[in-house]
């Protein structure tokens, strides 16, 4: 059965991670994806960590490049600079994240590609967008982390400001893209038109924080730091440690919730108990509730605890390990793990990526090619335009 982007071609002009990512996403949908890299050395990620081993390809590469084909092509030489504006005829999708102004300097900028190819999907990757007061100003994912107010949210109340421990904007802005990017696809099978995208990483960064920044846009406010503890301030939403030292974090927010934990835990006077007995009153006797959960959740290990509760209908999952999340039963069954066979990868061939988080009644994501090799595709693939070239060229001969 096809998959939904088989047929469709990607340049993907895309460096690191934000741009990479969007384009895995449309190749685990089925597009064929070529990259496109400079000489002498290709994708920085290529040689991302500290274990050199892995040069060439890096874990972190791995993660958003298998399955496509890589092309080297010197931007500054007119002959790759032809290759590429032939490349680009010939795809649906154009993806770049240079910093803005260095597609049109070097003659591919939307409206020179629109020239063409008309109908094609442009999608411009940046830290802060093509235009405005902060165009030029550099970005990657820890800076917009503090600059988009993402970071003011994390940590302690009375800590200073926490980084997500990911690159949680590259993630979050390639997914964005990938979304844009699948939305003008379907406008143009409707219209036949093309378009332009211009994502930005801290617009993408404030959009998918919309319950944390429509608060502040209705009410004037914004909210308060709140440690582990969730946004509705309930003592009963925050993370405990179980006899074995393991934490568990519970989720409990509404008062049936609390009703039916009280009940689970054997702790039935808690719906009695007068500093107990509603939301606001949990809220305003935070550290005798959390002095009562700390007791309870002594008595045994996180795992059954996370078991029980969560038969039992209450929120309650224990802090695991990237690891462990990984090689949790039945995450196999769900497709998120993708194999791809990598000859020669240090310490193990055959390895997984990750899916793009989506269980399809119709078709998901098989095991996927290795990432190229730097330029490994050069030659096929400048054979083919070039072939195309000569073909031309020889027409106006004749003709003349």
């Amino acid at each position: 059965m096809r998959r939904a982007l088989e047929g469709i071609r990607v340049a993907d002009f895309s460096h690191v991670m934000a741009g990479p990512y969007a384009t895995h996403l449309l190749r685990l949908l089925g597009a064929e994806v070529i990259k496109v890299e400079s000489p002498g050395g290709g994708d920085a990620m290529r040689y991302y960590g500290s274990d050199r081993r892995y040069d060439g390809m890096a874990p972190a590469f791995i993660a958003v490049n298998a399955g496509k084909k890589s092309i080297v092509l010197d931007l500054k030489q007119a002959q790759d600079l032809e290759r590429a504006r032939r490349l680009i005829e010939r795809s649906d999708v154009l993806v770049e994240n240079f910093r803005p102004g260095v597609m049109e300097r070097l003659g591919l900028g939307y409206a020179a590609v629109k020239q063409l190819k008309p109908d094609i999907v442009y999608c411009s990757v940046s830290g802060y967008g093509q235009f405005g007061p902060r165009r030029d100003w550099p970005a990657i994912d820890n800076i917009v982390q503090a600059t988009s107010g993402m970071m003011s949210l994390g940590g302690d109340p009375d800590g200073p400001p926490a980084r997500v421990g990911f690159p949680v904007v590259d993630t979050l802005t390639g997914q964005t893209a990938a979304f844009g990017i699948l939305a003008a696809l379907f406008r143009r099978d409707r219209s036949g038109e093309g378009e332009y995208l211009d994502i930005a990483m801290f617009d993408a960064t404030v959009a998918f924080m919309t319950s944390a920044v429509v608060p502040y846009l209705v009410t004037g406010r914004a909210l308060e730091r709140t440690g582990n503890t969730g946004y509705s301030g309930q003592p009963t939403s925050a993370v405990f440690r179980a006899r074995d030292g393991r934490y568990l974090s519970l989720g409990v927010v509404q008062q049936r919730q609390f009703e039916q934990l009280a009940r689970a835990l054997g702790r039935e006077h808690w719906l009695e108990d007068p500093r107990f007995v509603d939301p606001d009153r949990r809220r305003a006797n935070a550290a005798d509730m959390h002095a009562e959960l700390d007791a309870v959740f002594a008595t045994r290990d996180a795992a059954a605890w996370e078991a029980e509760l969560s038969a039992a209908g209450i929120p309650c999952g224990m802090v695991r390990s990237i690891g462990e999340a990984a090689d949790l039963p039945g995450v196999d069954a769900r497709g998120l793990r993708v194999p791809v066979t990598i000859p020669g990868l240090p310490g193990k061939e055959h390895v997984e990526v990750l899916g793009a988080g989506i269980f399809s009644s119709m078709v998901n994501a098989e095991e996927l090619d290795p990432p190229p090799k730097l330029g490994e595709h050069t030659a096929e693939i400048a054979a083919w335009l070039d072939r195309d070239l000569d073909r031309e060229c020889a027409r106006d001969s004749d003709r003349g």
